[in-house]
């Protein structure tokens, strides 16, 4: 039997899954926004269809899909691909949905795992918890197997602390007693096959680091790296006024994310198990 992976939203993540699903032999479909985007991505092999979330796909593009995985983001009148393409998806055996470690709210630095009742305080975080639940509905009345991946800050090649120093927008920002969990997006990936690929429970998934670290830990490791001079750290009440609205509400919440699930019940051996792998291996492609 073939086996076909759907992936609506191929973005930074999406692709990433993409591409390590190909390499083991998967079919691979999925969305994209851009017409110039699909083009690219159907030239590589992958065939694209535009989404928008205003209209369902044409029936034939989720013909034959065993595996489907989300990763767009809700919005204030919900899960785009539910309201739209709901009942296509109960034909597929598996479901695969990326959210956000955001849902367990803030917890003042203590660790959270996935039995922490969920405790969503920003918009999106509510908006997600609400898709998930969505999600869990849609896969229970189909009788379809779903994972939940429960994502932290993600970070890989183009999008990192390393391409914000070499760009000069890099801040050490000293918040006391703050922390931040992280995932490259090839472990993303990795967790997204292996819950594809081997027999397990199911069911939800923190997929993040073995290591969660303060801003100026990680900040301050990249400019090493690079050989460049640490800049001092910056209060955070200097910091903070001048900071969008969108990158203080990620310092509205401190918590910290434990990954024993993952590992336990997928066997996932995470490629980056902290940030300093991930990103000395980045560092080495500049």
């Amino acid at each position: 039997m073939t086996r076909r992976l759907f992936i609506f939203g191929l973005g930074y993540s999406g692709l990433e899954i993409a591409r390590l699903a190909k390499a083991g032999g998967w079919k691979v479909a999925g969305t994209c926004t851009g017409a110039e985007k699909a083009a690219r991505l159907r030239a590589g092999g992958i065939e694209t269809h535009l989404f928008d979330g205003t209209a369902p796909l044409p029936a034939a593009a989720l013909d034959g899909a065993s595996h489907v995985v989300c990763t767009i983001a809700p919005g204030t009148a919900g899960d785009p691909v539910l309201r739209t393409c709901g009942p296509r998806l109960k034909q597929a055996r598996w479901l695969g949905y990326l959210s956000t470690t955001g849902v367990y709210g803030d917890r003042g630095g203590d660790w959270v795992e996935e039995d922490t009742p969920p405790n969503p305080g920003q918009p999106r975080s509510v908006e997600r918890l609400a898709a998930e639940r969505g999600w869990q509905a849609m896969a229970l009345e189909a009788g379809a197997h779903l994972d939940i991946f429960r994502l932290p800050g993600i970070y890989g090649p183009g999008r990192s602390t390393i391409d914000q120093v070499m760009a000069g927008t890099a801040r050490r920002i000293d918040k006391p007693g703050q922390f931040f969990s992280r995932i490259h997006v090839a472990d993303i990936a990795g967790a997204v096959l292996a819950a594809m690929t081997k027999p397990h429970p199911g069911g939800i998934y923190n997929v993040a680091d073995d290591l969660p670290a303060p801003n100026g830990d990680v900040v301050g490791f990249a400019f090493e790296l690079l050989g460049r001079p640490v800049p001092p750290a910056i209060p955070w009440d200097d910091a903070a006024p001048t900071m969008s609205a969108m990158a203080r509400s990620f310092y509205a919440e401190n918590r910290r994310v434990r990954n024993d699930r993952l590992k336990r019940e997928l066997g996932v051996v995470l490629r980056y198990p902290t940030y300093r792998e991930g990103l000395r291996a980045i560092a080495t492609l500049g």
